[in-house]
């Protein structure tokens, strides 16, 4: 799973365009992500999805 965010591309060039007055770029430049990106979202959300029911499975089985 760290390694599949890893390997997200980054959304900003550098932390202070981030906090500095970007806000409004942001807004309207929403595109829904296409190709490597939308296929690595869909891993990283697949994975999640794997590690949080593992956790919570190894928590039921640790309690009995």
């Amino acid at each position: 799973m760290i390694i599949a965010v890893m390997m997200q591309p980054a959304k900003t060039n550098n932390a202070s365009g981030a906090l500095s007055g970007g806000g409004a770029d942001d807004l309207f430049s929403k595109q829904k992500p296409r190709g490597f990106e939308a296929f690595m979202q869909k891993v990283t959300f697949i994975l999640g999805i794997l590690f949080f029911g593992l956790a919570l499975g190894l928590v039921y089985l640790a309690s009995k």
